[in-house]
């Protein structure tokens, strides 16, 4: 062969190679729809006093309030929304009206609901800080937990949970009692209605599912039967990780505004991004670093009714709060 066919198909291979990296890149790594978010304000550092935090790991807002899991504290401390303390409530230990490393957050009918990973259980306090009732206990049984993260509330009071090393989401009355739970318990898969350590939940308006599916870096939603729908995270969904658009690095949070939006914790990418109801991607703010506007891993975030988005930036025990740039 002559050297200068030899370079041709050298050449034609190059071309091959080249388009169907760029058609790869423009099936996985979608483009904004939306401009990012703008940074407004920052409040904490760490330390044990009212204001400060050692490991913020959830958040939820309310009626004007702001309500962060202060989790190496044991504690849940309330601001309003511009990071002006309010009240907390709660202290390290396992009996009513304490916490065992409080996680994930949900307010519904005037009662704040705690995922607690220590204690393997569900407490759920008044919004004053009155301690209310415990549900489940340790154990990989119907109703037990096993490092919970995450808690939804349906209309109904029924329960969901993400149940962290027990592989699976639980659906449970409001005293507790088993419905159903997705994820066959204590086993990781890859499969759609399998789970890689789930470490939160979120329902949507029209009583869809999101969960966010931890170390399968990816989020997965089910329908208001409980039927999968679909999920996205990388290449097919697949346990894929990455720090390009609609790819997450470890999802740690997840909430769904008024208009069915998606908000995702993406933790070691230090980023929230925002997917709509269908999945699309629709942009994604923050960075790496300690300056305004950065996360060193940010790791739960909630959003107001008129559209403030606040987070826990869980190493640099504060918080942020941001804006839709109009």
């Amino acid at each position: 062969m002559k050297p200068t066919t030899v370079l041709k198909i050298f050449r034609y291979l190059v071309i091959v190679l080249a388009l169907l990296i760029a058609g790869g890149w423009l099936a996985f790594v979608p483009s904004a729809q939306e401009p990012p978010y703008q940074f407004v304000s920052a409040w904490g550092k760490k330390g044990s006093g009212p204001g400060q935090f050692n490991d913020p790991t959830g958040i939820f807002v309310a009626d004007g309030e702001v309500f962060v899991s202060d989790s190496r504290n044991g504690r849940i401390q309330v601001f309003d929304l511009d990071g002006r303390f309010k009240r907390q409530f709660g202290m390290p230990g396992n009996e009513l009206g304490k916490l065992g490393r409080p996680m994930n957050l949900t307010i519904y009918g005037n009662e704040l609901y705690v995922a607690e990973y220590f204690n393997d259980r569900v407490q759920v306090f008044g919004l004053d800080g009155t301690p209310k009732r415990i549900i489940g206990k340790t154990g990989g049984g119907p109703g037990e937990f096993n490092a919970p993260g995450g808690v939804a509330v349906a209309p109904n009071g029924d329960l969901f949970v993400a149940d962290f090393y027990n592989q699976r989401i639980q659906q449970l009355k409001a005293d507790g009692s088993f419905v159903r739970q997705w994820g066959t318990t204590g086993k990781i898969g890859i499969r759609a209605g399998q789970f890689n350590y789930p470490t939160d939940v979120a329902l949507a308006p029209d009583g869809r599912l999101y969960v966010a599916d931890g170390y399968n870096d990816r989020i997965q939603a089910f329908d208001s039967d409980g039927a999968f729908q679909r999920k996205w995270g990388g290449p097919f969904a697949m346990n894929i990780f990455g720090p390009f658009n609609g790819w997450f690095a470890t999802v740690t949070g997840v909430t769904v505004d008024q208009s069915s939006n998606v908000f995702v914790a993406d933790f070691y990418n230090h980023r929230i991004q925002k997917f709509s109801a269908d999945r699309e991607f629709l942009t994604s703010f923050g960075t790496k670093g300690q300056g305004p506007g950065q996360f060193n891993h940010a790791i739960a975030v909630a959003v107001t009714t008129d559209g403030m988005v606040f987070i826990a930036d869980f190493g640099n025990n504060r918080i942020e709060k941001w804006m839709r740039d109009n």
